[in-house]
């Protein structure tokens, strides 16, 4: 191992939908777990985000 190896830029952490998880820790699933609870979160929020301006344009046609 070089001494610059923690220099590198880390990979973030992602996660492949039916990847293999036998080799992962019990930390390392719960940070998976984070990951894909905040990636819910912001499909969850441009979702409402979108079905807000879709509303309004119905909206804007009724009338």
């Amino acid at each position: 191992m070089s001494m610059f190896d923690d220099d590198r830029p880390k990979k973030p952490v992602q996660h492949e939908i039916g990847s293999d998880l036998s080799s992962l820790s019990v930390d390392d699933i719960d940070r998976r777990i984070a990951l894909l609870r905040q990636e819910i979160a912001r499909l969850e929020a441009d979702r409402e985000e979108k079905g807000a301006g879709r509303r309004a344009a119905e909206n804007l046609f009724k009338s």
